[in-house]
């Protein structure tokens, strides 16, 4: 892990707004990189800033990743992850696009975006188990999100 990734995000519980857009039963996911890590896929999110509304975190994090506008619906699940500096709250919630095409966005987080783009559940369990969030680890199908409720370790 990149030093400039420890300095920013490590040594805190960092929380994150991310949003499960399911269409036609193919899953948005958004690629990233980072300094000193392979590239992996998630859905898109981010850190909520202070002050600012879990849900207006994620409409905000939608719109810089992937160009979409959405509606932010029931809340899914929560996960939790701790990895050497690193210790992210992770919550999850269903949405619905608004409007938009997806399109590369940037992340202010480090992060750089390589692509967006639906998967369907074999593209998703074809990929590396290192090249996608750790929430797929949790369910066999990744459809199965949508059935997820409770809080994970992940």
């Amino acid at each position: 892990m990149s030093d400039e990734i420890t300095e920013t995000y490590g040594k805190r519980v960092r929380v994150r707004a991310c949003g499960l857009l399911y269409e036609n039963d193919n899953l948005l996911l958004v690629n990233h990189t980072l300094p000193g890590r392979p590239e992996w896929w998630a859905p898109p999110g981010g850190g909520v800033e202070f002050g600012e509304t879990l849900e207006d975190a994620l409409k905000r994090e939608f719109e810089e990743e992937t160009g979409l506008k959405i509606t932010v619906g029931q809340f899914a699940f929560g996960c939790e992850f701790i990895g050497g500096s690193l210790h992210a709250i992770e919550l999850f919630f269903h949405v619905t696009r608004l409007s938009g095409t997806p399109t590369i966005g940037n992340d202010p987080e480090l992060a750089i975006i390589t692509d967006v783009q639906f998967m369907a559940p074999q593209q998703i369990n074809s990929l590396s188990r290192d090249a996608i969030h750790g929430i797929f680890k949790l369910v066999s199908v990744p459809n199965d999100l949508l059935q997820m409720k409770g809080f994970f370790r992940i």
